[in-house]
């Protein structure tokens, strides 16, 4: 838990800051850290395989799966699922005492959906203790999943006329064939590349989600040709 928390205050930082951070989390994190409610399609986001396997338990009609087979067709035989480090955990206090059949499997896959939803509950709520440290959490409800998640990752994406922004001409002329030619060769790059090269000239991965936060700017300078010889 301390290391979530410290995570939380490393995202606040990156706010502040404006410095983005290259997180990959969940959706449905970003979705708890601005206290909105989660539901069904943020399983099925995430976890595709539980979700249609709880959806397969819970809706029988033209499966062939009645109340006398169900047992048989069935793999599970009690109240436990899969956490999402894969081990069986009961859905409710003595799940695992508790017999699944076909009368009470609604009651099975509510309980399991509500399991599967918040079992990361306290660990998003060490997050947002550490961002609390830095920044007013209470605000965080006045923004999206994805407005969050561009605040503290940024943009994925680093589109050229992006990085046109960002740069300073020295000692050449924006309209220069030179320059023509290298914001040709950055069209052609992958994103993957021109976040290398975004590396290279500022040491960032990320773009801010305003790029016009990015006050440090790269500078393009004409280099006369030295011979050697």
């Amino acid at each position: 838990m301390v290391q979530f928390r410290f995570l939380g205050i490393l995202m606040a930082v990156a706010i502040r800051t404006k410095k983005p951070l290259d997180l990959h989390l969940a959706p449905w994190v970003w979705k708890q850290l601005c206290s909105m409610p989660l539901g069904e399609p943020d399983l099925e986001e995430v976890d595709l395989l539980t979700f249609r396997t709880l959806q397969g338990i819970l809706h029988l009609e033209n499966s062939g799966i009645t109340e006398e087979n169900f047992h048989v067709m069935i793999p599970l035989d009690s109240f436990v699922a899969h956490s999402a480090d894969g081990r069986l955990v009961p859905v409710v206090p003595g799940g695992q005492n508790i017999s699944l059949n076909f009368s009470n499997r609604t009651e099975y896959v509510e309980r399991a959906l509500q399991y599967r939803l918040h079992e990361m509950d306290s660990q998003v709520a060490s997050v947002r203790e550490g961002m609390s440290a830095i920044i007013p959490v209470p605000l965080l409800s006045l923004l999206t999943a994805q407005q969050l998640e561009q605040l503290v990752c940024g943009l994925p994406e680093v589109s050229v006329e992006t990085l046109k922004k960002l740069v300073r001409y020295r000692d050449i002329a924006e309209s220069h064939q030179l320059v023509a030619w290298f914001w040709q060769s950055l069209e052609e790059f992958t994103n993957e590349e021109r976040v290398l090269f975004l590396r290279f000239v500022s040491g960032r991965s990320r773009l801010p989600s305003n790029p016009a936060d990015m006050t440090q700017k790269f500078q393009i300078i004409k280099v006369d040709r030295v011979s050697l010889g």
